[in-house]
């Protein structure tokens, strides 16, 4: 029988919020793939877990999932872990989950926090249908033509972006989508957690003042709703 592929949800700040079941499961794992062993280390540490470690990122995924595999294949569990928050969701680990699932290994979940989801429901914009649009791209073309599509959305628009071009994408979602209704959610669950709400345009302006620290997660009213 093989082992089963868990996919952990952990903190994304705050290292209280975690789900007793998600620290039964790290305890239990033969190995758990972190995106860096680091980040996760502090983790364990913290709730006394020995389990053994090993990198899975962006830059190693494909390489490393055949040895994880094997393992699954033999009857090992393997726990699969970000940084913070649930697999997969703007973070490695699809490649390992796909081969996963051609190679009849078993998946299963282990419910835990989402940067998106708390963005979502601390905007106080409507939260019945939205759009998760991760890391726009980096190239100005191809984040152009995402923003332009973007500006036929009718649901709230979700999106991840870093510290430094957080201004650079306020201005661009000005020139395209419009001066919407906006929220700017930063270090969620930690000591500074922020949200600011406005305008793209009240926002933009806050941050220019305000050099933007920590990872961001934009929420945005969609322009056909705000008409």
């Amino acid at each position: 029988m093989p082992g089963t592929l868990y996919l952990v949800g952990t903190p994304v700040g705050n290292l209280g919020d975690i789900t007793l079941r998600a620290i039964e499961t790290l305890k239990s794992a033969a190995v758990i793939a972190c995106e860096d062993t680091r980040q996760t280390a502090k983790l364990l540490h913290h709730y006394g877990i020995a389990t053994p470690m090993t990198s899975l990122h962006e830059h190693n995924e494909r390489a490393k999932t055949p040895a994880l595999i094997e393992r699954l294949k033999a009857g090992e569990s393997v726990a699969l872990v970000s940084d913070g928050g649930t697999p997969l969701i703007s973070d490695p680990g699809w490649w390992l989950v796909h081969r996963a699932i051609e190679e009849s290994v078993p998946v299963s979940w282990v419910p835990g926090p989402a940067a998106l989801i708390g963005a979502l429901v601390l905007s106080g914009l409507p939260a019945e249908r939205f759009v998760f649009e991760g890391f726009l791209p980096a190239t100005s073309g191809r984040r152009r033509a995402r923003l332009e599509a973007l500006t036929h959305e009718e649901r709230t628009i979700v999106l991840h972006e870093s510290p430094h071009r957080l201004l650079k994408t306020l201005a661009e979602i000005r020139e395209t989508i419009g001066d919407v209704p906006a929220v700017c959610v930063r270090e969620l669950t930690k000591m500074f957690e922020e949200v600011r709400r406005g305008r793209v345009s009240e926002l933009l302006a806050h941050f220019e003042q305000k050099p933007p620290k920590g990872e961001f997660v934009i929420v945005l009213s969609a322009r056909n709703r705000d008409e």
